[in-house]
């Protein structure tokens, strides 16, 4: 198996302003690393409170996310995320974050201030950070963990999963204690909710913090929309000059089989970004190579599924490859709160589901999920495998504003080890199916299907 067959080559990215791709001895990707894919909260949250509990003076903790809550239990009573957050930074622990500041009056502003004021009034430093594209979001989501004294142990953590109400579910799905704000009705008294994140290590993890420390260090003010946002900023007790992030360092070593390409989104914005001026697409591109190279299965999940832009290159596929066949994992009802999109997701998800089928008919299935009792659990998830050979998990969905609009993280994993289960070579291609990507697939099918 070639790497570049699959991940983007030096150039790809189309983002030269970013030096992402030359810190390697100009390889676009790292190799040596160790990738674990976590199902749902409680797996994430569990693995994400442990690492944070060993943390010492002098490390640091990176995070990056659309909105948080500072309630939100990790591990039970006495973990919510800001506790916890607020006593690493009071033990010395390096704490920074940039969390979007949301959208005024409305969606997640004030419990992001809060989130914020609270780990701040401690010592850490979570910005709120509204340099974005006007209608769009810091999508984002990521933790990064670095160990003054033992680098080998580094750690990053990609996914859909903010530090939020609602998430903190197992493979049952009865739903997180502290409730998603969903549609009851639809949904249940309480919610249940399917995610994934990625858990890093090795030298991917330095390209996770390299891209917090490409926002962290861009001089632009967090938000020049309006001068009532002064207010606000003094509130959340964000400091009038952000301190410096600590310096570069060597990689961490080579622990696994495990190559990983870091992608990202931004928009093309008026004030630009110094690593980014004309905004980088290299997750929409780094699904069109994947797609491109696609024979026998698409295996994808999605929160929304609506976006004909994007969902464009998998019926191209299917018209290409006559037996490849595309399984895709949505919530029944799309965009239950409406604060985003309202009822024309639910024409465009009719849409794209028509023009699927008109490409593949019987070779595209498309499934929701139910607990046992029949009552619809929400998928969120953001992941993606191709022919047992390509993994991606990230922030982004499969839509145009994921491509092209908001800031958005994923990882492309490739396993250096085939997988010996029949089929072999799935693709017919010589690549070979790959322990890392069949594992994930089944597992997530293993859990759908009971």
């Amino acid at each position: 198996m070639r790497i570049d067959d699959w991940f983007l080559a030096v150039g790809e990215r189309g983002n030269a302003h970013s030096a992402i791709d030359r810190r390697h001895d100009g390889v676009p990707w790292t190799e040596g690393n160790l990738a674990e894919v976590l199902v749902d909260g409680g797996e994430y949250f569990a693995r994400l409170y442990s690492t944070l509990c060993s943390m010492a003076a002098g490390d640091s903790v990176l995070l990056t996310g659309l909105e948080g809550d500072s309630d939100e239990r990790l591990a039970g009573p006495g973990t919510e995320a800001a506790v916890v957050l607020s006593g690493l930074a009071q033990r010395g622990v390096r704490v920074r974050g940039l969390v979007w500041r949301s959208h005024g009056r409305s969606y997640s502003e004030e419990k992001n201030l809060m989130f914020s004021r609270a780990v701040n009034t401690a010592g850490g430093e979570v910005l709120l950070d509204n340099r974005i594209r006007r209608g769009g979001s810091h999508h984002q989501k990521i933790v990064v963990v670095r160990r003054e004294s033992e680098p080998d142990t580094d750690v990053a953590f990609v996914g859909g999963m903010d530090l939020v109400h609602g998430r903190h579910d197992d493979g049952r799905h009865l739903g997180d204690p502290q409730c998603a704000d969903l549609d009851r009705g639809e949904y249940g008294e309480r919610p249940g909710w399917h995610d994934v994140q990625v858990m890093l290590r090795g030298p991917a993890v330095d390209d996770i913090a390299y891209t917090f420390r490409e926002r962290w260090e861009d001089p632009a003010p967090l938000d020049t929309r309006n001068p009532l946002r002064w207010l606000l900023h003094r509130f959340s007790r964000n400091p009038s000059e952000r301190a410096a992030l600590a310096g570069e360092r060597v990689d961490p070593p080579r622990v696994g089989p495990h190559a990983v390409q870091v992608l990202r989104t931004y928009p093309a914005r008026r004030q630009r970004y110094p690593f980014a001026p004309d905004g980088e697409r290299s997750i929409a591109r780094a699904y069109m190579k994947a797609f491109g190279r696609a024979r026998r299965l698409i295996y994808l999940e999605d929160q929304y599924l609506w976006s004909f832009h994007a969902t464009r290159v998998l019926c191209d596929a299917l018209r290409r490859e006559r037996e490849l066949l595309v399984v895709i994992v949505i919530p029944r009802y799309p965009d239950p709160d409406g604060r985003i999109s309202g009822a024309a997701s639910v024409l465009g998800r009719e849409r794209v589901q028509d023009a699927l089928y008109a490409a593949g008919g019987d070779r595209v299935a498309i499934y929701d999920l139910e607990r046992d009792d029949g009552t619809a659990v929400y998928v969120h998830s953001k992941a993606c495998i191709v022919d047992d050979v390509w993994v991606s998990v990230g922030s982004d969905n499969l839509n145009r504003r994921s491509w092209t609009h908001d800031s958005e993280i994923s990882c492309a994993v490739l396993d250096e080890t085939r997988d010996e289960r029949e089929p072999r070579d799935p693709a017919g291609l010589g690549d070979g199916a790959r322990t890392f990507a069949r594992d994930t697939r089944l597992r997530l099918a293993g859990e759908h299907t009971g």
